[in-house]
């Protein structure tokens, strides 16, 4: 995930996500009736998202896996539950779920006036206030890299030139690279899907992609309150 942030500016947001590719999902759309105006692709598995932007506030919420605890319990919540629960209550969503037994996560937030992320180990969960600028979360783990790698290009490139970033002839079977395609024991895990947000209160510009690697493949999705 690469933001791009400043107070009271337009956030802009580019989430890539990797995935077992047998893992059904629907793309962006207002899924949750109790949350109109919430828009995101709804992971058909447990019902969340990966990435929740609410139209009326301009608040966008993504969350990533970590390593440190891969598998939650029995009987705990999903993570596909944050980034609802994230645009919802922002900054005291954490008031409103229980981590126990969670698998590790990250969760960006970002709003017109704040930028914060969290980390969840399996135990323990930190808030980290960032700076006005453009920032990458990974997933962690043997992408660790990424940011190393790629952040610089994208910190000099306009967000409407970052799709060109990703620009691809295929997925890599290399973890590191920013899309990537690797099969293992008949299970393939891959980027799936590509986001690229345009966020304000009252305005939302969305496109997105299943092969965000492909330039003629991406749609959009403006909405607006």
């Amino acid at each position: 995930m690469v933001v791009r942030w400043a107070p009271n500016k337009p956030a802009r947001v580019l989430a890539l996500r990797d995935e077992l590719t047998s893992r059904a999902f629907d793309d962006p759309g207002q899924w949750w009736p109790d949350q109109p105006g919430v828009v995101g692709g709804r992971d058909r598995v447990a019902g969340g998202t990966w990435c929740a932007s609410d139209i009326r506030s301009g608040v966008t919420a993504l969350v990533l896996n970590r390593p440190q605890k891969r598998s939650a319990d029995d009987g705990a919540p999903s993570r596909g539950v944050l980034p609802l629960l994230a645009v919802a209550h922002e900054h005291d969503w954490s008031a409103h779920l229980d981590t126990a037994g969670m698998a590790s996560f990250a969760i960006v937030l970002v709003t017109p006036d704040r930028l914060t992320t969290w980390d969840f180990d399996g135990t323990q969960l930190t808030e980290q206030e960032q700076s006005p600028g453009t920032h990458m979360t990974t997933s962690g783990g043997v992408e660790d890299g990424k940011a190393d790698r790629y952040l610089a290009d994208f910190e000099k490139s306009d967000p409407d030139e970052w799709r060109a970033l990703i620009r691809r002839d295929a997925p890599s079977p290399d973890l590191t690279e920013l899309v990537v395609r690797r099969e293992r024991n008949g299970a393939v895990y891959a980027t799936v899907f590509g986001q690229l947000i345009e966020s304000a209160p009252g305005q939302l510009q969305l496109q997105y992609s299943r092969t965000p690697w492909l330039d003629d493949s991406w749609e959009r999705l403006n909405q607006s309150l």
